[in-house]
């Protein structure tokens, strides 16, 4: 038993820190925070990381836990600082990653007077984190902690946000206090019912056309989880799908493999979801970029649902059984069943004969441009020169994002970390940077264009000073490439605002920051830059001079159901008046 100590709050947050595995914070110090970063000073158990925007600080956290299955930290001052991070705190509550973010504040009796750097950082993240707390009371600060660590970590993870008050961090209490129980009012699901596995066992014995529909949470449950997903998946013979955000959960190399579904997704999966009789949706919520229009979206299917949050169960998407569970302990549930009840699978012949005649129409394949690189063939030549270091890759948003999630093909989960549900430019490098501290010696790119990096390039130097080896693939066609496609397909080629003028030196600008920078802008060079980004020791800039104009197809139009998709730039759009008749009646 440890001696009691009476210590200062922000000593007694440090090692409650410690106590709770904390090894990495990411942050930046300001006034009502130094208490809490003197007390950092004699703590060697904890490295800082000093980022030069808290908006790269709570990225950073994201990528730290989206890589490592662990709680990000982040420490930020009142006011602007903790205003900084809530984009970082909207993007994790959106793709369920645990970070857990502590600022400073003014005094308590300061609180509500207008103070220098006072803001209402409980009012402010209230709709953007799990759960956030004011600590007014020393004696409750670990018991806080802990708590709060506890609630980002279990059920479906997410971001919390602790507010202190300067004089809270001064104030002195016993340490260690006894560690605050369980919240009566917070108690997620784990295990699933076994007369619901039931029911789904036998909907997938009987099934003709099944899919495994997976997200996000797949990978949020851990490794366990995904092999629980292939081997029900290798019982029942049935093709599996993912979201965006749960790449990885499922290898790219299996035959089983249907690619990513959705908005640019691949046309044998949405096509697969559209003609399947069972849906089995795991960990995944049935959000408007993979079911496109609701009234059209599965239309023959049974569904599925298994999910940690209860919410999400039905919230879009009326399903047929619902499993309210973590995603492992389900999926094993229903191969436990499935053996015990002596199921054989089906004959699925005729089912994969129609996926492969989808397959066959070869939805990502791409021309050579006439000027510039194929962003395509770019990313093909690094994935040869990559795949078998197992790195971990980031991204930022927009076409590259979707060309990465097309062209590389992730083999196990917490390798691909990219920004779903908020689609949060600027996230890519400082989640690399994340990743990096947490995988030391891993390969880490972070695949980007050339106007999401200007969200958060301050970071390169996060990089060199804290000498993580960091690569950024640059996909540069000068222009915001997304919100052009879509000027595009949408508003009859009116580019508003869609492009970049005066763009850095890319490569002169990673020089300045004191990284390796190189420029590719002939397909005869991509093999010979690749191997030369890979092979430096430090961090590398790669400028990639792709072609201006070109699309990401396959793509779902906005309004359309999610087989009606354009793969590729002389397909014809769907009616317009037909989609936005079709709109109207949905109202």
């Amino acid at each position: 038993m440890r001696e009691l100590s009476i210590l200062s709050g922000a000593q007694i947050l440090v090692r409650t820190l410690v106590d709770l595995g904390v090894d990495t914070v990411f942050g930046y110090p300001g006034g009502a925070v130094l208490p809490i970063y003197d007390a950092l000073f004699d703590e060697a158990r904890i490295r800082h990381v000093l980022v030069r925007h808290e908006a790269g600080a709570a990225h950073a956290a994201e990528g730290y836990a989206r890589s490592s299955g662990k709680v990000g930290v982040v420490l930020v001052t009142s006011g602007p600082g903790i205003i900084n991070t809530v984009t970082g705190l909207a993007d994790a509550m959106m793709d369920s990653i645990p970070i857990v973010v502590l600022s400073g504040q003014v005094p308590t009796p300061l609180i509500g007077t207008d103070a220098f750097q006072e803001c209402d950082a409980v009012g402010i993240t209230r709709h953007c984190t799990k759960h956030n707390y004011l600590v007014k009371d020393v004696a409750k600060l670990e018991g806080v902690l802990r708590e709060g660590f506890q609630i980002a970590g279990s059920g479906r993870p997410g971001p919390i946000a602790i507010d202190i008050p300067k004089d809270v961090q001064l104030a002195r209490a016993p340490w260690p206090g006894v560690a605050a129980p369980m919240r009566a009012s917070y108690r997620p699901a784990f295990a699933a019912e076994d007369q619901a596995l039931a029911r789904a066992v036998e909907m997938l014995a009987q099934a003709r056309r099944p899919v495994f529909y997976t997200g996000g949470g797949v990978i949020n449950a851990g490794s366990a989880a995904s092999e629980a997903l292939r081997e029900i998946a290798t019982l029942s013979g049935a093709p599996v799908t993912s979201t965006l955000m749960g790449l990885g959960a499922f290898p790219a190399s299996s035959p089983q493999w249907l690619g990513m579904l959705g908005m640019h997704g691949t046309y044998e999966a949405n096509l697969a979801m559209h003609e399947a009789d069972l849906i089995v949706a795991v960990g995944a919520r049935f959000d408007d970029r993979v079911t496109g229009r609701l009234d059209a979206f599965a239309p023959h299917a049974r569904k599925v649902h298994i999910d940690i949050d209860r919410s999400s169960i039905g919230k879009n998407v009326p399903v047929d059984v619902a499993i309210n569970a973590d995603a492992a302990q389900a999926l094993r549930g229903m191969t436990a069943q499935w053996r015990d009840a002596g199921h054989q699978a089906q004959d699925l012949s005729p089912w994969w004969r129609r996926i492969d005649e989808w397959r066959a129409r070869d939805c990502l394949a791409f021309e050579q441009p006439p000027e510039g690189i194929a962003p395509q063939a770019a990313l093909q030549a690094l994935w040869r020169q990559v795949a078998h270091r197992d790195p971990i890759v980031s991204t930022e948003v927009g076409q590259h994002q979707m060309w990465a999630a097309q062209h590389l093909g992730f083999e196990a989960p917490r390798r691909w970390l990219t920004s779903g549900g908020l689609g949060t430019m600027g996230y890519g490098l400082p989640a690399a940077i994340g990743a990096q501290a947490a995988n030391p010696g891993r390969l880490v790119i972070d695949v980007s264009g050339d106007a999401s990096f200007q969200m958060n390039m301050q970071e390169m130097s996060t990089a060199v000073q804290f000498r993580l080896p960091v690569k950024i693939f640059l996909l540069n066609n000068e222009l915001l490439g997304m919100v052009r496609q879509l000027q595009d397909v949408d508003y009859g080629g009116r580019y508003a605002a869609s492009y970049s003028e005066s763009l850095p030196d890319f490569v002169e600008l990673a020089r300045a920051y004191g990284w390796h920078g190189l420029r590719i802008d002939d397909p005869a060079d991509l093999e010979a830059g690749i191997a030369e980004m890979i092979d430096h020791p430090g961090p590398v800039l790669v400028d990639v001079r792709v072609a201006r104009f070109d699309n990401c197809y396959p793509m779902v139009p906005s309004g359309a159901a999610h087989n009606q998709m354009l793969l590729g730039p002389h397909d014809r759009l769907p009616d317009r008046r037909m989609l936005a008749q079709d709109a109207e009646a949905l109202l």
